[in-house]
């Protein structure tokens, strides 16, 4: 969507705000022993306090409140009785609507004490984000934030999983334009001022690339390699993009 009044950036905002306490409360309740089951409680918990809404479940029929991934695992992952352990890498990706407006943010978090190469992923894909968010400006083209993400993760020494992308939000999940991690010059439409989008680098240790799970969710890496995820919605303006759901 793009933002057309104070009132529809306000209610963003709101929902913005939600989405970042959700993240926050499942974040803080990440440790060795806790299922993903009850990591998706805390979520569900905290949107409900707020008056908020899960979106995948009500548009897609995700049958979790969160998506939660471990590992090799990029996204979609589903929540259920699976254990997390010390040395894990846990995405946490919560999209919600409140007022009829949508907000999208995503982290990875170490469990414990992790490897080195699961520091450095995690880490990558956060500097990879900021590295895009210096050129989503009103007026440059979508394929600059993928150019920007691309670089600073092969600087890193990883892959983009390139199957995996950022779009547009605001008014339901995903809208126009899709925002892919890597330059592709097929995706030339210009920023423009109000549009509301998500930019989330979506990174893997190994090849980068991806197979869908037989529950028809689940998106890991083909070779097993580590990924990591991080994700804010913002709104694009001539100058620094308004980040909604940070804290």
């Amino acid at each position: 969507m793009s933002v057309k009044s104070r009132t529809e950036l306000q209610k963003l905002r709101a929902i913005g705000k939600i989405v970042r306490a959700a993240l926050d409360a499942m974040a803080s309740a990440v440790d060795p022993g806790v299922t993903t089951a009850e990591l998706d409680r805390v979520g569900a918990e905290t949107l409900a306090r707020y008056g908020a809404e899960s979106s995948p479940p009500k548009v897609y029929g995700f049958p979790g409140t969160a998506c939660i991934s471990v590992n090799d695992e990029a996204i979609h992952g589903i929540p259920g009785k699976r254990i997390v352990e010390a040395g894990d890498l846990v995405k946490l990706d919560v999209t919600a609507e409140k007022d009829g407006f949508v907000a999208d943010a995503a982290v990875t978090v170490r469990v414990g004490q992790v490897s080195g190469e699961a520091e450095a992923l995690a880490r990558c894909a956060e500097t990879a984000f900021r590295e895009a968010l210096k050129v989503a400006r009103a007026g440059n083209r979508v394929n600059e934030i993928g150019r920007a993400v691309e670089k600073e993760v092969r600087r890193c020494g990883f892959s983009v999983i390139r199957e995996l992308c950022g779009h547009g939000v605001g008014r339901t999940i995903h809208e126009e334009p899709s925002v892919p991690n890597y330059h592709n010059p097929r995706y030339h439409a210009r920023l423009t001022d109000g549009l509301v989008i998500t930019i989330e680098p979506i990174i893997a240790a190994g090849g980068g690339r991806s197979r869908l799970h037989a529950d028809k969710w689940t998106i890991s890496t083909t070779d097993g390699s580590l990924s990591a995820h991080y994700e804010h919605t913002l709104m694009i303006t001539r100058g620094e993009p308004v980040l909604l759901t940070a804290a």
